[in-house]
């Protein structure tokens, strides 16, 4: 039996605030700095950081291994959900422009994408494939994933059978939010399970 331990924890805020920011590559803000640190514990022990190549996941992977002295692995599988033309707009600004829009987006992100955005089973397939990829890679190991709001539902949703229709609205990924997975991986199979989720 091999087992894999993976924490998942989301960017802290990035500069700007709160919007939909998708591919829009802003950096952490003096606020997502603070929000990062303090999300890390003391204890905490890993053999490789895994990151998203935006870099409000990027930079702080990259200080996080350079003090722990570990591998760092960057994975464009793991890269946010692209909006569209909902990118750089507050949820207010995207009820102005586009009405109701947004709402039928939180009900049903399958069938009503963002003008111009990247397809939710598109964005379920990709992240899975970059999740497994350093599941396997790194089997055996204690890994840290940086990613962000939108990886992390989609691996929740895969570990934990939520339909990807309400993969959006089944839990809640606030900033530096903190979840981890055992992966349990033997001749008859692998199994992954949820450890704790700390919104």
């Amino acid at each position: 039996m091999t087992t894999t331990v993976i924490d998942l924890i989301r960017h802290g805020e990035p500069e700007g605030g709160q919007m939909f920011r998708g591919s829009k590559d802003d950096h952490l803000s003096d606020t997502g700095w603070q929000q990062m640190i303090a999300a890390i514990a003391e204890g905490d022990q890993w053999d490789a950081i895994v990151s998203s190549p935006m870099q409000r996941c990027q930079r702080f992977a990259q200080q996080l291994a350079e003090e722990h002295r570990i591998p760092l692995h960057i994975e464009e599988d793991l890269r946010e959900i692209g909006f569209g033309e909902w990118e750089g707009l507050t949820a207010e600004q995207i009820q102005e422009r586009y009405g109701d829009h947004l709402n039928h987006f939180w009900q049903d992100p399958i069938n009503f994408l963002p003008p111009g955005g990247e397809a939710v089973t598109d964005f379920y397939q990709r992240t899975i494939d970059g999740f497994d990829r350093w599941q396997q890679t790194l089997a055996g190991k204690r890994v840290l994933v940086v990613c962000h709001g939108g990886v992390i539902r989609m691996v929740l949703a895969n570990v934990l059978g939520i339909p990807l229709e309400r993969s959006f609205t089944g839990f809640a990924v606030p900033y530096a939010c903190r979840s981890r997975i055992q992966v349990d991986q033997s001749e008859f199979g692998v199994f992954r399970s949820l450890i704790s989720h700390q919104p």
